[in-house]
């Protein structure tokens, strides 16, 4: 059975699309099978593997309402072992109309279930808001990981994410864990990155990961070309931290 992995943070520009959609990419070049959902109705994840929006019928909002559609929904992307589940504009309406659902915080986590036993790891691109689709999604999740941008905002509201995970763990998955806390756009040159990589280390202690993703121009322009890193520039300081992250996910996951 694979292992469902969020990626969330209520706080936008932290790398939570981009974490994603590599960590994803460099799981399925380590030999994993991959899903990759995209639950963010601006669907970057997609368009970060490629997926044009037009040319997509199925897609996750239908899922919601339909689990058994995810099969159908599913996408080959060119990249090894990596499939998507791509989303949709129409998300974002899914936060009203969801609201008026029965078991409604279980919606993905029906839809997931239907494929959880055909990939090693789900990996889930949470929308940067603490609504009913986050909710939807860290009910779905075995584990969380949160990107931390490090800069000075970064430990802005990272409590009150913590407590939902202990809400959510408490009312709806009991099983949920935080896999790790991910330094992001760490710049090494600076006393900031440093100062608050060792204060996200203070909080967290042993759920940081080691791997840290630096600034790194190759990471920013990749989307634009429909590439995970690994594939639009593999010798870049950006592949190599992915390619780390998901050796280390991979290995964690091993000891359990």
């Amino acid at each position: 059975m694979g292992k469902i992995i969020a990626i969330a943070n209520q706080k936008g520009g932290v790398g939570k699309t981009t974490t994603a959609v590599n960590l994803a990419a460099c799981l399925g070049d380590n030999g994993k099978k991959v899903l990759l959902v995209d639950s963010d109705p601006q669907c970057n994840a997609g368009s970060g593997v490629g997926v044009e929006r037009k040319s997509v019928d199925t897609n996750l909002y239908h899922c919601l309402s339909d689990p058994l559609l995810v099969k159908k929904a599913i996408i080959p992307t060119k990249f090894k072992n990596l499939d998507i589940l791509p989303s949709s504009t129409d998300l974002a309406g899914a936060e009203i109309e969801l609201a008026l659902e029965d078991q409604r915080e279980y919606r993905m986590k029906q839809a997931l279930d239907t494929v959880k036993n055909d990939y090693d790891f789900i990996i889930v691109d949470a929308p940067p808001a603490l609504g009913m689709l986050t909710l939807n999604v860290l009910t779905a999740s075995d584990s969380v990981l949160i990107p931390i941008q490090c800069e000075y905002y970064a430990l802005e509201g990272l409590s009150r994410l913590t407590s939902t995970i202990k809400i959510i763990k408490k009312n709806y998955n009991k099983n949920i864990e935080i896999e790790g806390v991910l330094g992001t756009m760490f710049d090494g040159r600076t006393n900031l990155s440093i100062q608050v990589m060792e204060e996200v280390k203070r909080f967290f202690g042993n759920k940081v990961c080691q791997t840290v993703i630096p600034r790194n121009v190759r990471l920013s322009e990749a989307p634009s070309y429909g590439e995970p890193i690994i594939s639009y520039d593999s010798l870049s300081k950006g592949a190599a931290a992915y390619t780390a992250l998901a050796e280390e996910i991979i290995k964690n996951n091993e000891k359990v």
